[in-house]
C-alpha cells in the first residue's frame, strides 16, 4: 500500500494530470509524497504517538516507521538532483535540496501544529485522544496480551501474503506483454524489505562509532539507510544507461521504486532534524542535514554522474 500510495502521488501531481511536478524540474516527482509523509510524521510520530502506542506499540512503529518512512522518499530526491547535474543544471540543482528540504521541514512543522490544535478542539468537546483510549480499552481494542498480538500478526502476515500474491500475478502479465507497469508491482513485492532493512539499522541510531561512541548524537541508522540507498540508486541507474535494455530498465526501476524508496526516508530524516534544533545543541541539526545530503550527493556523483560525463550517456 505504501508503495502504491506514494506511485499515485506521483502521477497525479505529475505532468500527466496537475503538472506539478516533473523529472526535469527541481519540483522533483516525490516532492508531494515527501510533503505528504512529512505532515502525517508531525501527526502520528509526534502529538499523538502516545496515544497510538497506548493502544499498540506495534501499530505506532508501523504507522511511523513503516507507513510513513516509506511514504516519502530520499534516495528518488537525490537521483532526481544527480539526474539535472549530469545535464548541467546547477542552479536546479541547488533550488531542488532547498526546495525539497524547506517544504518537508514545514510540511512537519504544520503537521504538528495542526494535530495540536486537533487535540484542544477535541478537549474543548470533552473528548480528549486519553478519553476515546479508554474507551476503546473497554471495548477490548486494547492489544496488550500475546493473544491479541498473535491474531494481529497473523491478520497482517495474511494481507501481506494477499498483497504479494495479487502484485505476482500482474507483475507476471506485465512483465510478459513488455509493459513499464511491472516496475510498479515488483515495486510492491520488494518494498517491504526496504522497510525490514530500514527498522533493523535503525538498532544503531545512538550508538556512536566505534567502541568509543563517538557521535552518538548522529542516528547513524538512518543516515546509513539513506545514503546506502542513494548510492544503489545511483549505482542502478548507470546500469540501466549502459544494458539499455527493457527489462532492465524495468528489474531496475522496480527495485528502485520499490526497496530503495522503502529503504531510505525523508519524514524519518526530517523528524531526527527537528529534535535536534529542539535540543540544546540546535547546531547539530544543521550539521546532520548537510553530511546527509552531501554525503549523499557527493558519492551518487561518483557512481552516476563521472560515468555518466565519461561515457557521454544520453
Amino acid at each position: 500500500m505504501l508503495v502504491l500510495t506514494r506511485y499515485l502521488l506521483q502521477k497525479l501531481f505529475g505532468p500527466g494530470i496537475v503538472g506539478f511536478t516533473g523529472n526535469q524540474s527541481f519540483m522533483y516527482l516525490d516532492l508531494p509524497s515527501n510533503m505528504v509523509g512529512s505532515f502525517l510524521m508531525g501527526w502520528f510520530a509526534v502529538v499523538f504517538k502516545r496515544d497510538i502506542a497506548k493502544v499498540s506499540e506495534f501499530l505506532a512503529l508501523g504507522l511511523t516507521t513503516g507507513y510513513l518512512g516509506s511514504l516519502t522518499n530520499f534516495s528518488g530526491w537525490n537521483q532526481n538532483m544527480l539526474d539535472l547535474s549530469v545535464e548541467g543544471n546547477w542552479a536546479f540543482v541547488l533550488l531542488g535540496f532547498l526546495v525539497g528540504f524547506s517544504f518537508a521541514d514545514y510540511s512537519f512543522t504544520i503537521g504538528i501544529r495542526s494535530a495540536k490544535g486537533f487535540r484542544w478542539l477535541l478537549t474543548r468537546l470533552n473528548t480528549s485522544p486519553e478519553h476515546h483510549i479508554c474507551n476503546n480499552s473497554k471495548r477490548n481494542w486494547k492489544v496488550n496480551t500475546y493473544k491479541r498480538h498473535l491474531a494481529v500478526m497473523v491478520v497482517l502476515v495474511l494481507m501481506l501474503g494477499l498483497l504479494w500474491g495479487v502484485s505476482a500475478i500482474l507483475l507476471k502479465k506485465e512483465f510478459d506483454s513488455g509493459s513499464s507497469g511491472s516496475q510498479l508491482w515488483l515495486a510492491c513485492m520488494v518494498g517491504p524489505l526496504g522497510v525490514w532493512i530500514r527498522w533493523w539499522l535503525a538498532r544503531l541510531n545512538g550508538c556512536g562509532l566505534g567502541r568509543a561512541g563517538l557521535l552518538k548524537w548522529i542516528p547513524l541508522g538512518t543516515l546509513i539507510a539513506n545514503v546506502s540507498a542513494a548510492c544503489v540508486m545511483a549505482a542502478l541507474e548507470i546500469v540501466k544507461k549502459v544494458v539499455n535494455t527493457k527489462t532492465c530498465d524495468n528489474v531496475a526501476g522496480g527495485i528502485q521504486f520499490g526497496l530503495l524508496g522503502c529503504l531510505s526516508a525523508v519524514s524519518t530524516f526530517i523528524a531526527e532534524y527537528h529534535a535536534m534544533r529542539e535540543s540544546k545543541h540546535t547546531w547539530r541539526a544543521e550539521a546532520y542535514a548537510l553530511i546527509t545530503i552531501v554525503t549523499s550527493f557527493v558519492l551518487g556523483s561518483l557512481i552516476y554522474s563521472v560515468p555518466f560525463w565519461i561515457r557521454e550517456y544520453r
